[in-house]
């Protein structure tokens, strides 16, 4: 990839990073608002974590989005966290600024748009979050912030899934937070009960499209809202197991676009071009 004198850089960290489409969705909107800038995707190790992220700021990027497994532990190596961030645990966006490292969520942004763009309100709702992970706190504080009645943490680290619940229960104490056991019986009956369900694993997730964090399609039920926060594959097997049964479906490409125009704002300071973005990654097809 040749890079053109004078570009501004940002960076996405991860591993892998193969499926991402970040890279394509940046470059768009970079075009559409006539920015010399350029997105590079990194795979990095957790053990080069702090390396790769002292080497962007030595070498003068703007920023770097973090993606897994690198969401909690990006940090530890932060000079500040907003609010989001600290809240989560969890940080998807670094912005580099006068030799800090100024870390931040938009992962909860994006949640947040991608329901509200479905019309999905989740005040009162009673939802499973599946997974514990970086993606699963941004589940958690959106919906925290957004009024639900009852969170259930269902997580295969029935440890973290906890310490997950006990964290949201400082910070959201008017809904109530639940950790369960990734297990079949303790699955089938806490989706029963879900009047949204959401995939915060990357189970499902390219190349591995053939998988399902819900093995049957019984276990959801007509009605039900199901939000599967992978995006590649743009269908995920979830996603197809909860239309057959009648199940509402929000997927994970309106949630990649969201919580990216917010990153493209924190460093660029210009207004995210949000149906470029939408465009670049088969959201709205082209010429709209």
């Amino acid at each position: 990839m040749e890079i053109p004198p004078h570009t501004r850089l940002v960076a996405l960290l991860g591993d892998p990073v193969s499926h991402s489409l970040s890279p394509r969705m940046h470059a768009a909107a970079f075009r559409e608002r006539g920015l010399r800038w350029a997105y590079v995707a990194f795979r990095v190790r957790p053990e080069d974590l702090g390396a790769a992220v002292a080497g962007l700021r030595a070498l003068g990027f703007a920023g770097a989005n973090v993606t897994l497994p690198h969401k909690v532990a990006v940090c530890q190596l932060a000079d500040e966290l907003d609010g989001s961030a600290a809240r989560c645990g969890a940080a998807n966006t670094l912005v580099f600024s006068e030799g800090r490292v100024l870390a931040f969520n938009t992962d909860v942004a994006g949640v947040r748009r991608a329901l509200d763009e479905e019309g999905v309100a989740a005040r009162g709702l009673r939802v499973a979050v599946l997974g514990a992970g970086g993606a699963a706190r941004a589940a958690c504080v959106a919906l925290g912030e957004a009024g639900a009645g009852l969170v259930t943490v269902v997580a295969r680290r029935t440890p973290a899934g906890q310490a997950l619940c006990d964290r949201m229960r400082e910070e959201f104490p008017e809904t109530r937070f639940e950790a369960r056991p990734f297990e079949d019986a303790a699955l089938r009956e806490v989706l029963r009960e879900a009047d949204m369900v959401v995939n915060a694993t990357p189970v499902g997730m390219h190349p591995r499209e053939d998988e399902s964090p819900v093995r049957e399609g019984a276990w959801l039920r007509q009605g039900q809202v199901v939000f599967d926060m992978v995006y590649n594959p743009p269908e995920t097997r979830l996603v197809r197991l909860a239309q057959q049964a009648g199940a509402r479906t929000v997927g994970g490409l309106s949630m990649l676009v969201h919580q990216g125009a917010a990153s493209f704002e924190l460093w660029t300071g210009s207004p995210a071009p949000i149906d470029a973005m939408k465009r670049a990654v088969g959201l709205l097809p082209a010429g709209v």
